[in-house]
């Protein structure tokens, strides 16, 4: 995957966050291997970038120019400068339709005249920058509504009657456009029965004749789809119009990731809304652990105290016995090991009680002490396999006994770096795509997550986040509007990638360089 350009300021950082994933996507379609499109994507992306400042500065001097939005814009570059390549020797490095295209008069309408060009760039220039960068996001970058607000600063509550009103507007430059076009006097007699026809919602059924002359006439069936504003077809003929060539093929891409990055969401919702429910049942096992671990130390104490005997003074048993032994034999329950049976000291735990143990036979103790870890040869050993309680560390398993043996969760100090979740959505002969949730358990103000494949596997196409691969290993960056997680909260993004033979789920995934925990029931990471 090529590096990305630097940005020399944060308006330059957030213009690349914007559109590089689109001209890299548009240059792998006019190219014949990934390096071309490395290189024309890196060389159209300057000339883009040249084009925007060029019109900033303008703007600066209160001579305002009319552009294209950002994306168009770039993806314009992107083939002008697949024109100059061809120019100048260098068109083996395209893909060979593109060069025909290139010397056909549809490329020369994109640069000819302003009223023989296409239909759909001349409506899409004469909209307000805002309107058409909005017609845009929605139409063929397929990006969800409030995405498209986010990116514009705009009212998500009317976003939906806004996109309304300027695809309305788009379609009035159409008309006019399409009028003022030369025409001949067959498409010029049909051209106001076009308008009537497509005005209308739902899209009336157009007379015969006028299908007729839509399947002949390329400028006329042109124009029909930029002037229906129902029925699917405005999406293609943006695309098709102020791209060129490609443009449908792009079109593609960017519905195919469009629906990649909403099954991601989707995912993403689905483990949020079982999240409570497993921490539910989870605190529930634990409190019923606890419970049974304090029921079986309440019975080990009684079970001690049944063994005491009671006929006998306090203070005989302080005093000892004749020859001033203690009473209690070496081989008997110790106060420590009783200690280490039971939750806690408890007030009515004396150590004159805890020290008179009555004589028992010698496969009591060393069965007592093996199950609390203590060594019977000790006449006071220390509690074995305590852990200081903490928030995080879960409560003890009945059946978890013996020597060392301990609870927790995550790397030790009751905190999990990262859990990470990888899902291929779609797969095909040669290509697949997938979709990558990580929940961190820190909070986050800029992320970086990667991974290894196995099998050659080399992304294409990201979303929702930047890449860069090296070989092997593959490294995600946070977005300019996704940088920002809090403690607990989950970032996803999505890519599409080329396979060959095998398509292993990666491993060795690892946010800001910390190793993550797959999700239960993933391999990834594994």
């Amino acid at each position: 995957m090529p590096d990305q350009p630097s940005p020399k300021d944060a308006a330059e950082a957030a213009l690349l966050d914007e559109c590089w994933d689109a001209v890299l996507s548009y240059a792998d379609l006019c190219t014949a291997g990934p390096a071309a499109a490395g290189d024309l994507a890196a060389e159209g992306y300057a000339l883009g970038l040249r084009e925007v400042r060029a019109a900033d500065a303008g703007a600066s001097r209160g001579r305002p120019t009319s552009r294209l939005p950002t994306i168009p814009l770039m993806l314009g570059a992107v083939r002008a400068t697949a024109a100059s390549w061809e120019a100048e020797g260098s068109g083996h490095r395209l893909d060979p339709d593109l060069r025909l295209w290139l010397d056909s008069p549809q490329a020369a309408r994109h640069t000819g005249p302003p009223r023989h060009r296409p239909l759909a760039l001349r409506g899409l220039r004469d909209l307000r920058e805002a309107d058409a960068a909005l017609l845009w996001l929605a139409e063929v970058e397929a990006l969800p509504l409030a995405v498209v607000a986010r990116r514009l600063a705009l009212d998500p509550a009317t976003l939906t009657e806004e996109l309304q009103r300027v695809r309305a507007r788009f379609r009035d430059r159409c008309h006019r456009n399409h009028l003022h076009t030369p025409l001949d006097a067959e498409c010029r007699s049909y051209a106001r029965l076009l308008d009537a026809v497509t005005r209308t919602t739902p899209v009336a059924e157009a007379p015969e004749d006028l299908s007729r002359h839509l399947a002949t006439c390329a400028r006329c069936a042109e124009a029909a789809g930029c002037l229906r504003l129902h029925g699917g077809t405005l999406p293609a003929a943006l695309a098709g119009g102020v791209i060129g060539w490609g443009g449908l093929a792009y079109l593609k891409r960017r519905r195919r990731a469009a629906e990649a990055r909403l099954d991601a969401r989707r995912t993403t919702a689905a483990a949020d809304e079982r999240a409570p429910q497993e921490r539910g049942t989870t605190r529930a096992r634990a409190v019923r652990g606890g419970l049974l671990a304090a029921a079986v130390a309440l019975s080990a104490l009684a079970l001690a105290v049944s063994l005491m005997p009671f006929g006998g003074s306090a203070d005989d048993g302080a005093r000892g016995g004749a020859d001033g032994r203690p009473v209690a034999d070496p081989g008997a329950l110790s106060p420590s090991a009783l200690r280490s049976a039971s939750p806690g000291p408890g007030p009515g735990r004396s150590s004159a009680s805890a020290s008179e143990p009555p004589p028992a036979s010698a496969s009591a103790p060393s069965a007592r002490a093996t199950a609390t870890g203590a060594d019977p040869q000790r006449p006071d050993p220390e509690p074995q396999g305590s852990s200081s309680p903490t928030a995080d560390v879960a409560a003890p398993d009945p059946s978890a006994t013996g020597p060392g043996t301990g609870t927790g969760t995550g790397n030790g100090n009751g905190t999990e770096t990262c859990r990470v979740r990888f899902e291929v959505l779609d797969q095909w002969a040669g290509g697949f795509r997938a979709g990558v949730t990580v929940t961190t358990g820190r909070p986050l103000d800029g992320w970086q997550v990667a991974w290894t494949f196995r099998d050659g596997q080399h992304v294409d196409q990201m979303w929702d986040a930047t890449v860069a691969q090296r070989g092997a290993r593959v490294t995600a960056g946070a977005a300019a509007y996704d940088r920002s997680v809090p403690a607990g909260g989950t970032l996803s993004f999505g890519f599409v990638a080329t396979w060959h033979g095998r398509n292993s789920a990666p491993t060795g995934f690892t946010l800001d360089g910390h190793g993550c925990t797959p999700a239960q029931g993933e391999t990834a990471g594994g």
